[in-house]
């Protein structure tokens, strides 16, 4: 009876063991994007690992310029993505679903230029001289490839196509004024890449 007991107590002890150990083995990266330090826009996050193929990552992008080579360009977004990897967690292709939300005031790219805008009232704005402000839903797939640097450093390469549902108000800078005339907000979807780059990752466990 005692030794039965002993050997209970010894296969409970070492699946509890074991589980803790499996635990202490579900790693946690920080990581930051190289592509847009240079320019002073933050785009960091952390990713953790829930199973052996699959993570969850959180990220922030901040870009606080009120003019950026001429264009307004404040944009702050946060983002959640489930990521599958083909081989095990932080290591090779992986696929993702991405959820992000956003505000900005910023010049659309097509806003860029000299050319004439005309709203549906036939009132005339330059165009370059016209930015837009308001939020956005995006949802959208990613794809990407993760591989190992050195010992606790990865290098993250991946990119995020997918809808973004845009509500927004469009000023013209010279006046301070609406060019459109929607009484509340515009809105918009299109489907566009909206996320990318370069992350250098560091093992914190």
């Amino acid at each position: 009876m005692l030794k039965h007991s002993f050997f209970t107590g010894l296969v409970c002890f070492s699946a509890v063991g074991g589980l803790h150990a499996q635990e202490k083995e579900k790693a946690t990266y920080i990581k930051a994007n190289a592509l847009f330090l240079p320019i002073g826009v933050v785009n960091a996050g952390i990713e953790h690992q829930l199973k052996d193929k699959i993570t969850l990552q959180g990220d922030i992008f901040i870009s606080p310029w009120k003019s950026f080579a001429s264009h307004e360009f404040q944009y702050y977004s946060f983002s959640v993505e489930g990521r599958y990897y083909f081989n095990e967690a932080f290591k090779h292709w992986y696929i993702g679903g991405n959820l992000s939300a956003a505000s900005f005031v910023l010049q659309k790219w097509n806003y860029w230029s000299n050319g004439i805008h005309v709203n549906d009232n036939g009132e005339s704005f330059i165009k370059s001289n016209l930015y837009q402000k308001g939020f956005s839903f995006l949802v959208g797939i990613t794809a990407g490839y993760q591989f190992r640097l050195g010992e606790n450093w990865n290098m993250d390469i991946y990119a995020t196509v997918g809808t973004s549902q845009d509500f927004y108000k469009g000023y013209d800078r010279t006046t301070g004024k609406r060019y459109d005339p929607a009484y509340k907000y515009n809105k918009s979807g299109e489907i566009l890449p909206y996320r990318g780059g370069v992350m250098i990752s560091y093992k914190i466990k």
